[in-house]
């Protein structure tokens, strides 16, 4: 009797029988559906409402600055998740980040809002979220056993593809209907109940002076640098992604920009896109771990595919044409999503893994800020559609670089930094 019930219990949603890790995983979802409504709001309310000429420079730029605390604070957030308490960490960031929306959104009510202070709020809300989603990746062991690492990996990965999927639909929407200070309301109220879920949540590590103690006591905790040296196959996965990042993230810029300019349409046309877009990675996550292959091999057949579907809108104009192809390219990320962290959280020892998280946090959106200010200067000067054809082209190497990933001396290599891994992994709880 006792072994149906737990074989039931085991039959449901981590989230559901986890409650430790549902909490946190909400508040991520929270988080980051915060994060991407401000920014598709923002964007859209550039290329619509605030600016009449250089708009793709416009919408590039804040994409840019967005991205870039994720990329400048690298090692501060490597060293901040490894000593400090992770509940602290996360509940401080999203409760920081609540409070600089709310203020934007008085701000804004109170009177007009000029352009650097939407930009200085981007800037403050991608520095919460900087620390927020490494502090978290790096949270998982301590929140779920071994056995549910892959499951775990699945729900967090697919909170990125739950925030674009609720956060286009709000922010685009909530900029035509309530302005920027709606929306900055909005975000303020997901920051501050994600912070409320963080702080009743309670981790298996140690808390307080022991916790802080043990994670300061480890003077052999190796540089960014080295941790990377170390890992010479999982580097080269990162340098493919990387590169394909510099094409795969300008269509947060292509999207309001194809939408203004080719489909003539409004915020519900853009709302409908990222939607797709979010849709898309949603069973992506989900799926990602059914689909066969060696990651490598998987990951080569996704960028293809998402070329495929980057490069048709471009030929094809149209808004469904397009919102289907952006949930072919979303299922894309979320597979390779799910199959690449869930390798990294097994191959990466664990006294590295919180600089690690966050230095591929930092290294795959180095070229996010490039992307997007190369992407908004050329979109004042070519098509959009132009534009989503060199997207698809630009993807067609890195495609062809991880596939030579799983040659047989790169799965040596795979093969000889997985025999290492398991030792520190146990050891860790």
């Amino acid at each position: 009797m006792s072994t149906t019930l737990v074989d039931e219990g085991r039959r449901r949603p981590l989230v559901l029988r986890n409650r430790a890790f549902g909490a946190v995983w909400l508040s991520q979802v929270l988080t980051q559906a915060a994060v991407r409504m401000f920014q598709v709001g923002v964007s859209w309310w550039l290329v619509a409402y605030a600016v009449d000429g250089g708009r793709g420079l416009a919408s590039g730029l804040f994409m840019a600055v967005s991205t870039l605390p994720a990329v400048a604070l690298a090692p501060v957030v490597a060293r901040v998740v490894a000593r400090t308490a992770h509940r602290s960490v996360l509940r401080t960031a999203a409760a920081v980040a609540g409070a600089v929306a709310v203020a934007l959104a008085v701000w804004a009510w109170t009177s007009g809002l000029p352009l650097p202070a939407v930009y200085a709020a981007t800037l403050a809300l991608a520095t919460c979220q900087a620390f927020f989603d490494p502090c978290l990746t790096t949270s998982v062991p301590e929140l779920v056993d071994d056995e549910d690492i892959e499951a775990a990996t699945g729900f967090e990965l697919s909170t990125q593809s739950l925030a674009g999927l609720g956060g286009a639909l709000l922010g685009a929407v909530t900029v035509d209907r309530a302005g920027v200070a709606g929306l900055g309301a909005g975000c303020g109220a997901a920051y501050l109940a994600a912070a409320l879920l963080v702080a009743g949540v309670r981790f298996r590590t140690a808390s307080g002076a022991d916790g802080e103690a043990a994670a300061t006591a480890a003077p052999e905790r190796r540089t960014l640098r080295d941790i990377l040296g170390g890992l010479p196959y999982v580097r080269r996965i990162l340098i493919c992604f990387t590169a394909a990042n510099l094409f795969t993230t300008a269509v947060f810029v292509v999207i309001p920009l194809y939408t203004r300019t080719v489909l003539a349409d409004g915020g519900s046309t853009v709302a409908l896109l990222e939607a797709s877009l979010g849709c898309g990675t949603l069973i992506g996550s989900f799926t990602g771990a059914r689909v066969p292959g060696r990651p490598t091999v998987t990951g080569a057949y996704c960028l293809a595919l998402m070329a495929f579907a980057l490069a048709l809108p471009g030929l094809v104009a149209g808004r469904l044409v397009f919102a289907g192809c952006l949930v072919v390219a979303g299922w894309c990320v979320g597979v390779i999503g799910v199959r690449f962290v869930a390798l990294f959280q097994r191959l990466v020892p664990a006294a590295d893994k919180p600089g690690f998280f966050a230095v591929m946090q930092a290294v795959l959106g180095a070229s996010f800020p490039v992307a997007s200010l190369l992407f908004g200067l050329a979109g004042d000067h070519l098509s959009a559609q132009t534009l989503c054809l060199v997207q698809a082209a630009g993807l067609l190497p890195a495609a062809a670089a991880l596939a030579l990933l799983g040659s047989p001396n790169s799965q040596a290599v795979q093969e000889s930094s997985a025999d290492r891994t398991p030792e520190p992994v146990g050891s860790e709880r």
